[in-house]
């Protein structure tokens, strides 16, 4: 009868928790912010890794700081004059690319003349495969009027997005000669996440109930008329080749020299799909991507007309995958935890379990370019874990807390154990290391214990053990650990203490015990010292075994030093 109440109660509980869950949209918001930083991971390992290669055809005459200093000591103003943009056109079209587009927007300027601008228009005129930006906005139109734009630029509703598309009230035109020179003129607008980064691109968006293509789309579709995107999505995932300065970079000043001194043989552009773009910092166009948060918004760009010609775009897996393979992790879970006597074991294989699932969703990443959560499946299994657990425990009440203490405890000292030590050294190096927090560890040994128990017998060297044993566990704090170490060597554990506080720790301990008497199994009393070492996470080391050593060393600098002291 007990375990079927127990069991009924473990599926309310469960129940329970995912009702709250499913409840609590704040919880799903944090799920997904935080299934967001997961995919950002795997694609900084996937990036920094080298298995993925951008495309040599796509190349960006970047406009980095070199360049808009070249800009304004030769030609004294920022933005450039548009012919000069016009010769750099002509120069390269000598060598046949695929495409050149601008991620500029040439709008109505003071600074620039009007035979300026009409040069660059003629460029328009003149080539049909140069491409260039513009961008909407939501503008009040008591500070600009939406202008209406030329129907060629305009598409019926594209694809049957399940979501919807980002829609603009406003827009900011470029030149009207441009404007009626061309349609190759693609949108610019990004859509960042609600942690303004941006993991995705928009394919088309919605103005004045017309569906304007990206910038990207019309490049990457005129290099490849057949792309494989999704049918069913209005933007489109970002598979990130590497940090900036991964597509191939000319700065604008070279080209410039090249095209001023008629350097036909300089660059060779043939096939290339040609970006233009700002890289500097100044000229602000920067974003905050997976991989980086300072990410030129041309390469932005490039990765996205990269990532439509090879089919890598990233796509998420349906939601019935998910919840597939959140139920497949709960049950193994349960059967884990269920069937193993072994508490530790029984986590150790969960985690397992879970450690190999996130590798999985990285593979099914970097070979399918797959986007398999990672974040509610495994809440989902802990959850299981958690209440399992609890179920599992209160069965077997009766005698866990005996076993467990018989587990981790010492019989003669009434301490913690070694291996208890050891596995709580490492949680809270770990805590300290996920959290920043303090951590330090006392290594005590009585001194000469070995003479003492020669002098007096073994039986008194057992009672001094359990004294000194008692005293230190009583003047610490109740979230200090206090562990046998090995013999007459003690080891306390100070989570949240920085070094200069367990030194003083220390010093007290080192002093108390001096100043008792321990009482011998012959009735007799004598004074017992301790030497101490202190090592604090940080300064002393970053993992358990080099905190261990450091507090043995100063230890055995203690014991040579005189002894009854701490170093």
């Amino acid at each position: 009868m007990l375990k079927k109440f127990l069991y009924t109660l473990w599926i309310s509980i469960f129940v329970i928790l995912l009702l709250l869950g499913l409840k609590n949209g704040s919880f799903f918001k944090f799920l997904s912010a935080t299934e967001d930083r997961t995919f950002d991971i795997r694609q900084s390992v996937l990036a920094n890794s080298g298995h993925r290669h951008n495309n040599k055809d796509i190349v960006i005459i970047a406009i980095d700081d070199a360049s808009y200093e070249y800009i304004l000591d030769k030609y004294g103003e920022w933005p450039l004059r548009r012919d000069i943009y016009a010769k750099a056109v002509d120069y390269i079209e000598k060598t046949n690319p695929t495409s050149i587009a601008f991620d500029l927007m040439f709008v109505k300027s003071i600074k620039s003349s009007a035979d300026a601008d009409s040069k660059l228009i003629d460029v328009f005129k003149k080539y049909d495969n140069v491409f260039t930006a513009m961008n909407l906005d939501n503008q009040p139109e008591d500070l600009r009027v939406p202008p209406v734009l030329p129907d060629k630029l305009a598409n019926p509703k594209p694809i049957e997005a399940d979501d919807e598309f980002m829609e603009f009230s406003n827009c900011r035109v470029i030149l009207d000669g441009i404007l009626d020179a061309t349609s190759n003129i693609g949108m610019i607008n990004v859509a960042r996440s609600d942690d303004g980064v941006l993991r995705s691109m928009p394919l088309f968006l919605k103005y004045q109930d017309n569906y304007y293509p990206q910038l990207g789309l019309l490049v990457a579709t005129h290099a490849k008329k057949h792309l494989d995107i999704p049918i069913n999505s209005s933007e489109v995932i970002l598979n990130w080749y590497g940090p900036a300065g991964t597509f191939e970079n000319i700065p604008l000043y070279k080209l410039l020299k090249a095209v001023e001194n008629n350097d036909t043989s300089a660059y060779n552009f043939e096939n290339k799909i040609v970006y233009f773009g700002a890289t500097a910092a100044s000229l602000f166009d920067i974003k905050t991507v997976p991989i980086d948060k300072v990410y030129p918004g041309v390469e932005v760009q490039a990765t996205y007309v990269n990532n439509l010609l090879d089919g890598s775009i990233i796509r998420k897996a349906p939601v019935w995958v998910n919840i597939f393979t959140a139920i497949a992790l709960a049950l193994l879970t349960i059967l884990a935890v269920l069937r193993l006597q072994s508490m530790p074991v029984a986590f150790g294989l969960s985690m397992t379990i879970y450690a190999v699932y996130v590798m999985f969703t990285y593979y099914a990443m970097r070979f399918n370019n797959i986007w398999l959560n990672i974040v509610a499946p495994l809440t989902f299994a802990l959850f299981a874990f958690i209440v399992t657990v609890i179920v599992k425990y209160l069965i077997k009440s009766r005698d866990f807390d005996t076993q467990y203490k018989l587990a981790t405890t010492d019989g003669l000292t009434e301490l913690y154990n070694h291996r208890y030590f050891q596995e709580q050294l490492q949680n809270q190096v770990s805590h300290a290391s996920r959290y920043e927090s303090p951590l330090s560890l006392i290594i005590i040994d009585i001194d000469f214990f070995k003479k003492f128990n020669d002098n007096f017998g073994h039986q008194s060297g057992d009672a001094v053990l359990r004294q000194v044993a008692f005293e230190l566990k009583k003047n610490v704090r109740s979230a200090d650990i206090v562990c046998r170490y090995g013999g007459e060597e003690m080891s306390i554990i100070l989570p949240n203490t920085k070094y200069e506080e367990a030194v003083n720790i220390a010093n007290k301990l080192c002093n108390l015990v001096a100043s008792k008497k321990c009482k011998l199994t012959n009735g007799k009393e004598s004074n017992v010292t301790i030497s101490l070492g202190v090592a604090s996470y940080g300064q002393d080391g970053m993992t358990p075994k080099e905190l261990i050593e450091s507090a043995d060393k100063r230890l055995y600098n203690a014991k040579e030093n005189g002894r009854n002291r701490v170093n």
